[in-house]
């Protein structure tokens, strides 16, 4: 990136918790492409006459060689148990899908690894490998898919719940190295019922123990 990054908060108190997460996924976007003259970040909270509850919205605006630029802005209304590094991570997550359209071959080359990934339809699975001290690990579904997944993908800064054998649900797509897990939300563990409206069955994916072994 041959600007540094800027980072503006408007309306919103300045973290370093939020600020660091928003650096390390520029940091992703720059290894996806050299090509990145500048990257601008805005996060606020619009004010708007009889708003009810907290809405925020987060501005990702990339400069391109040739003038050109990609701009994404993702305004969510904040759920239970939702924080604004979700909402932040939802917009570089659609950022990243847009970026990489953008690199030629790149793109098509992780289609030809991974047909069967359609982005943004959610899924299940169990994680199967997890290192911790690394901060990342896998998820493989019940047809015997397996997901990459950071520790910055695990919703309600829950990686540290995680264990071989817990139930998740997440968000797929095609990341630079193949097939990778956002959005990922703790289901529940072995034995462990979390979440009491989420429909009884699912079954571990077959190997799974000796994914472990």
């Amino acid at each position: 990136m041959q600007v540094s990054p800027e980072i503006t908060f408007n309306g919103v108190d300045r973290s370093e918790y939020n600020e660091q997460y928003i650096r390390e996924r520029i940091a992703r976007l720059n290894r996806m492409s050299d090509e990145i003259i500048s990257c601008r970040i805005v996060v606020e909270r619009p004010h708007r006459p009889r708003q009810t509850g907290n809405v925020y919205r987060v501005r990702v605006d990339l400069t391109l060689p040739g003038r050109s630029e990609l701009v994404v802005e993702r305004e969510e209304q904040m759920e239970p148990q939702m924080t604004l590094r979700t909402v932040i991570g939802h917009a570089f997550d659609v950022m990243e899908r847009r970026l990489r359209a953008q690199i030629p071959g790149k793109h098509h080359q992780n289609n030809r690894m991974a047909p069967e990934v359609v982005e943004g339809e959610p899924l299940h699975g169990m994680v199967v490998r997890l290192f911790k001290d690394d901060g990342y690990g896998f998820i493989k579904t019940e047809d015997g898919r397996e997901f990459y997944m950071h520790r910055n993908s695990v919703l309600h800064d829950d990686f540290d719940r995680l264990a071989d054998g817990t139930e998740v649900s997440f968000t797929p797509e095609l990341g630079e190295k193949g097939p990778q897990a956002t959005s990922v939300q703790v289901v529940s563990k072995m034995g462990e019922n979390i979440d009491d409206d989420e429909p009884e069955g699912f079954e571990p994916p077959l190997g799974w123990e000796s994914e472990n072994g």
